[in-house]
């Protein structure tokens, strides 16, 4: 200081806080790493210690080393965060980059585990170099590449200084300390430290001593089926462990609490478990201290929870495991949630697979007429029938359809039986040749191209996949029954493509006014009329209609206006016609094939007709092909593979219905076009797809599993009954269960291309067997991925995402609940092997177990809350168990959190119930956006504060209170008009309090679901009016920016416990920018997006496609209605009988009478007023016998009530014959001050007669409603 001049101590004082504010901001502070201050300059004392310019100086010499990492020891957290900062903002060590590690128990938020590993990993690959650490990082750090070592705090003991030491491990590493040169301690410290570590190695290479270091031992429970064991000294830290995996919030930190009694016999502990634990608390036996109390505490703990379930084999937290739900052969792999796709068989129908043999005289077919109805009458079909030699199946048998065309147009389709048809052996050749004739048309019209075509080359073809003919037909006088028609295909197979170039006769003859002179001979021109010819000029097929009369080579080839066609021809082709004279011919192109399943037909869009395209054709041009194959045959058969497509998948799906029939009866209770539906997914781009129903099969499925699980063991807490359900109901799972039953040979998941269609006369040529499918399917990763590009082979293998599988499997659940219900669904998932079902006792024995909570009645006003919740409860119990945050634990254990799960689940279903009916119409994409909008904590907290919910909550916890009040203030604020209201983060207690409400009314209606029902339309009803209805604005703000090819990006930042996001759109017209700041990183995000997305749409950019807020305002509404709700509710008995023996509480009062006016106990006792019981003791049952005198002290923690007092108030006789009798005093601490005094027996000895005064104590408390 003297250094300095003459500067007073505070100029001196102000110079130093004014500059060292400028190295360490207030941001140091807080919890969280982020900092914005700038680069420090001021290098010298006083203002940074001498310690920390040499620890400058030492980075500084390093520096420029290459892969230099560098980890600094300190023994204090904030001197790791401080120093992490500082170091990390010095302008002249830019090379290295800094951060901290601290304990995840060090009592920063932002430290948590998850980041923890995430600086260790950034460490490891160098994202940072430079790494200043506490103790935790002594061990299992594991950094090869780490090369110095700087000890900035000297290590407390031997072991932190080998263990720190060890931390380099390059060849040529460096360790440093930093030691004040004029402190002889720290300098002996180390030397001392040295001294140890040398003994340390002499005593390991040879033993020098034989003194042996005698541990106490201690006690260890052990898991015989394992091995696993933990001694009592462990115990303590698993117990910590146990309680950190259970479900917490920000305003509940699960951990558990220790007491202590003294005992005359030693210290008792007492351990109180959260309230959420499946067990309460635990009593030791006496020891001599409280350590060993503790220790012994804690391992009765582990064993109770090892029990009870809530700790594996291992004595690990159980999270995630299916255990008896599925067998152990039946969990799959991880790898079965990715995006992988297999290998599978599709299944061909069964009936369209019977074939006929060509050894037969007569063969009897089933026919079916197709009806063509076209829409609007601009076209002409010729009438076709199908004929199979098996029966359809009903539903099968009149199916309609309707193919889309061009311009809205479309033809609606439908099958009508008709009667069975019998070919002789000559009209099943001639039947088969035809239809491999129109399939070269329509499929591989290029082996038409030439003079000569043999058809039937191959007999009758085995190879094929189907056995079904498709023939044109006429309707009889009648028009009921059908008959081919043998003259069309007579005369189409006579044509001359067909015949062998000897069997045609060759006319040389000029032309008349009977023939034409085609480029391949002379041909009548009844021929030419509806037929089918080539112009290789052009290479491609037409359709003649008819020839010309009037027009020629010489006529206008436009209207009226030269040139000419013979000059036109010249011109663009370099053709001379050598026959000018002859008519011209009326031709329409032959079509291309395409997939008719698409849905083209926009939703109230008009049809449009479409006039049919024609040309003019110099008949010596074109050669004729099929004789008698018109337009109207091409128009019909360009329907019909579409409408094969569809009937093979509807057969296949009548198929599964059949299989799902015969295995349990109310498989048959779903349509075939409801499973056609379930197996159909979104890639096959067709009218129908699985999607709605696998949003409905979805939320059903997570109820169904998370009703049983609730059921089937009260001791799962939330966290638990999630991981457990997420197990059963995952993709995973569903997979496996899919693959087991063999439903993935009935999916499709490929749009339909006609141009891989293939049946009876059009074989597929890529055979695959055994040992060829390896090869046959060996493509790449990106063909694959692309359904368009695989290669379809001759047994239908086709590639299927795992997910797929999964989602089909949701969808046929949906299916049966909206053709049948819950108890069909219910059944389906039981022969797939999920397991729903429950007993009705075990929703009893639930609601009988909840008057354990009436004791909280006193402090809540159920009438009123019932009113506001517009239900009124049989088991008031269920009623406060939902109201009961689990920060609150004087009540002997539970919470609401087992309520909110199943609540949750039922919650899910019913929206998307309402959803679904309501908008029938609604895209899956925005119908799960919407579920989104609407089943989420802050909607519902909404309702709660709209319904006042918050103030019937129990909590304790004061920050939750202010959290909660500081939420209703700005929910009830009137809203400022065009402006953004950010606002205080919501607290989840309150959605969760509307979860669990629905959970316990579910549970007290005996699973009555219509019940719920009401009560959530009432709910709804409120929220979807609301103009501010929360939609997803990152992802409307995406869909925004795509469609205008604007580049959207997301600036984050940490600041202090909040984040800072900042949406930027940008492009050559555009730049906008928003920003917002929320203690939740994912609600400032949204929240930027929203004000991005306003200030876009202000300025008249709207999306090109419908975002969910115009589909929502524009979609026609039906009425709402519970879907597939077909269960029997339980028949929940009253409240009275279901109330466990002994005292029935009326919350509305009751009184604590005196011991007086009820029988006597065995003992006498005696109160000094009366008064009503706040709390009643919940007390776990306790394995091992206690004492009277343990147990009271037991009561009395519980109870927050002072510990009893024992006083020997009498003795009498002979010293050695002294009989005593003890009085206990127990003060209940109420609303009216109550003091119950109790005497014992009289016993020879004190002890005894202590434990009789207490037992007295015990049996009052246990009448009057203070024990259960």
């Amino acid at each position: 200081m003297e250094a300095e001049g003459m500067l007073s101590d505070g100029s001196v004082r102000d110079k130093y806080l004014a500059e060292a504010a400028n190295v360490i901001s207030a941001n140091c502070t807080v919890d969280g790493i982020a900092c914005d201050v700038s680069s420090t300059e001021v290098l010298r004392e006083p203002f940074f210690s001498a310690k920390l310019l040499r620890l400058i100086g030492i980075l500084s010499e390093f520096r420029l080393q290459r892969d230099m990492k560098c980890i600094i020891f300190v023994n204090r957290i904030v001197t790791a965060r401080s120093l992490s900062y500082i170091l990390q903002n010095l302008k002249n060590l830019p090379s290295w980059k800094c951060g901290f590690l601290v304990g995840v128990h060090s009592g920063l938020k932002s430290m948590s585990r998850k980041t923890m590993n995430n600086i260790l990993e950034q460490f490891r690959t160098g994202k940072l170099n430079l790494l200043v650490a506490t103790k935790v990082g002594e061990e299992g750090l594991d950094i090869q590449t780490c090369c110095l070592v700087i000890r900035f705090d000297l290590p407390e003991t031997v072991a932190s200084f080998i263990q720190s030491r060890g931390r380099a491990r390059m060849p040529q590493s460096e360790y440093a300390f930093l030691v004040n040169s004029d402190n002889q301690n720290e300098r002996d410290l180390i030397e001392s430290f040295q001294e140890d570590e040398q003994r340390m190695n002499i005593e390991i290479s040879c033993r020098t001593t034989d003194e042996k270091f005698d541990s106490p031992e201690e006690s260890v429970y052990k898991v015989e089926t394992s091995g696993a064991c933990i001694s009592s000294g462990y115990s303590i830290s698993l117990l910590y462990h146990y309680c950190a995996k259970l479900p917490r919030d920000e305003f509940f930190n699960p951990k558990p609490e220790f007491y202590y009694l003294n005992d005359l016999e030693g210290t008792v502990c007492q351990i109180i478990l959260p309230s959420n634990a499946p067990l309460h608390q635990i009593i030791s036996a006496p020891h001599s201290c409280m350590e060993a109390a503790k220790k012994d505490a804690c391992l009765k703990a582990i064993e109770q929870l090892h029990k009870l379930g809530a700790l594996n084999n291992f004595l690990l937290p159980e999270r995630g495991s299916l255990e008896e739900e599925l067998a152990e052969e039946d969990c799959i792999e991880p790898e079965a949630e990715q995006g992988s796709r297999e290998l599978h068989e599709m299944l061909i129908p069964t009936i369209l697979k019977e074939s006929w043999t060509s050894t037969e005289d007569v063969v009897l077919l089933s026919s079916y007429y197709i009806e063509f109805h076209p829409v609007p009458e601009d076209r002409t079909y010729k009438k076709f029938g199908l004929f199979v030699k098996t029966p359809l199946p009903q539903d099968a048998a009149s199916m309609e359809l309707d193919l889309h065309l061009a311009r809205g147009r479309y033809v609606a389709t439908k099958l009508v039986p008709s009667r069975m048809s019998a070919f002789n052996r000559d009209e099943i050749v001639q039947a088969q040749n035809f239809q491999e004739m129109f399939f070269k048309v329509i499929l591989d019209r290029s082996e038409l191209t030439s003079g000569f075509v043999h058809l039937g080359k191959n007999g009758f073809s085995k190879s094929s996949p189907t056995f079904y003919l498709l023939l044109p037909v006429i309707l009889d006088g009648c028009g009921n029954e059908v008959l081919v028609d043998w003259d069309i295909i007579r005369t189409c197979l006579s044509s001359p493509v067909f015949r062998s170039p000897g069997d045609m006769k060759v006319e040389e003859d000029p032309i008349s006014d009977t023939h034409l002179l085609l480029a391949n001979g002379r041909k009548k021109i009844t021929d030419v009329e509806n037929s089918l010819v080539y112009a290789p000029y052009k290479k491609i097929f037409y359709f003649i209609t008819n020839v010309i009369p009037g027009k020629n080579g010489f006529s206008p080839h436009k209207g009226s206006e030269p040139p000419s066609h013979m000059e036109h021809l010249t011109t663009t082709n370099n053709i001379d016609l050598k026959y000018p004279k002859q008519p011209l011919l009326r031709a329409k192109p032959l079509f291309q094939l395409h997939n008719l399943l698409h849905n083209r037909i926009k939703e109230k869009s008009e049809y449009l007709e479409l006039d049919e395209y024609f040309i003019d054709l110099a008949p010596e041009l074109c050669e004729l092909k099929i004789v008698g194959f018109s337009k109207d045959i091409g128009s019909s058969i360009s329907l019909l593979p579409s409408i094969m497509h569809r009937l093979q998948n509807l057969l296949v799906a009548i198929e599964l219905k059949g299989l799902l029939s015969a295995s349990f009866s109310e498989g048959a209770e779903i349509t075939a076009n409801r499973v056609l539906e379930a197996l159909t997914t979104e890639n096959c781009q067709e009218r129908l797809s699985l999607e709605r129903l696998e949003i409905l099969g979805d939320a059903f499925l997570k109820f169904a599993v998370g009703r049983r699980l609730f059921l089937m063991d009260d001791l799962l807490d939330e966290g638990e009954l999630t991981n457990k359900r997420s197990n059963a109901v995952n993709n995973s799972n569903l997979f496996k269960l899919a693959v087991r039953s063999n439903l993935q040979v009935y999916i499709r998941d490929q749009p339909f291309d006609p141009f891989q269609f293939f049946a009876l006369g059009h074989p597929c040529k890529v055979i695959c067997t055994e040992e060829s499918e390896a090869a046959v399917h060996n493509v790449s990763r990106s063909s694959v991925d692309n359904p368009n590009s695989e290669m379809r082979c001759s047994k239908n293998h086709h590639w299927l995402h795992k997910k797929t599988m999964a989602d089909a499997v949701e969808a046929l659940v949906g299916g049966f609940i909206v053709d049948s219900g819950f108890k069909a669904a219910a059944a389906f998932l039981r022969w797939i092997g999920i397991k729903v079902e429950f007993g009705e006792s075990q929703v009893t024995e639930i609601c009988a177990a909840s008057s354990r909570y009436m004791p909280l009645a006193a402090s809540v006003n159920i009438a009123t809350l019932e009113k506001s919740l517009g239900y009124s409860f049989h088991h008031k119990g269920l009623l406060l168990q939902a109201f009961l945050h689990p920060s609150y634990n004087k009540h002997g254990g539970g919470c609401y959190q087992r309520l909110e799960f199943l609540g949750d689940a039922v919650m899910d279903y019913l929206i998307t119930s309402y959803l679904f009916s309501v908008y029938p119409k609604m895209k899956p994409g925005h119908l799960t956006d919407l579920r989104s909008a609407l089943v989420n904590n802050r909607a519902f907290a909404n309702v709660a504060v709209a319904r006042s919910f918050h103030k019937f909550l129990i909590s304790d916890s004061s920050a939750l209170s202010e959290a909660i009040e500081a939420y209703v203030d700005f929910v009830q604020a009137p809203a400022k008009e065009g402006g953004f209201r950010e606002g205080p983060r919501c607290p989840k207690a309150l959605g969760d309090v509307v979860e669990s409400c629905m959970g316990a009314i579910l549970l007290d209606t005996g699973f009555d679901l219509n019940h719920v029902w009401k009560l959530v339309l009432s709910f709804l009803d409120p929220i979807m009016k609301c103009p501010n209805l929360k939609l997803n604005y990152v992802r409307e703000l995406r869909e925004l920016c795509q469609s205008y090819n604007w580049v959207l990006e997301f600036e984050s930042s940490k600041k202090g416990r909040a984040f800072s996001v900042e949406a930027k759109v940008s492009s050559k017209d555009v730049s906008l920018s928003a920003s917002a700041c929320y203690s939740n990183k994912k609600e400032a995000t949204m929240i930027a997006s929203q004000k991005v997305f306003a200030n876009l749409r202000a300025q008249g950019h709207g999306q090109k496609s419908n975002s969910l807020e115009q589909v929502l305002k524009h979609s026609n509404k039906e009425e709402a209605k519970l879907i597939g709700f077909d269960e029997t509710p339980v028949d929940i008995a009253t409240a009275d009988a279901c109330e466990p023996r002994g005292r029935v509480y009326d919350p509305q009062h009751y009184s604590l009478k005196r011991v007086g006016d009820r029988t006597p106990p065995p003992c006498s006792s005696s109160s000094s007023t009366k008064s009503q019981p706040s709390i009643a003791l919940r007390a776990s049952a306790v394995i091992h016998q206690r004492s009277a005198r343990t147990r009271l002290y037991e009561v009395c923690t519980a109870n927050c009530w002072n510990p009893p007092l024992f006083d020997c108030c009498f003795e009498e006789g002979p010293s050695h014959l002294k009989s005593f009798v003890f009085k206990v005093t127990v003060e209940i601490e109420d609303s009216q001050s109550m003091t119950l005094e109790c005497f014992g027996n009289s016993h020879t000895r004190k002890k005894v007669a202590a434990e009789s005064a207490a037992e007295a104590a015990l049996w009052y408390l246990k009448h009057e409603g203070y024990v259960l």
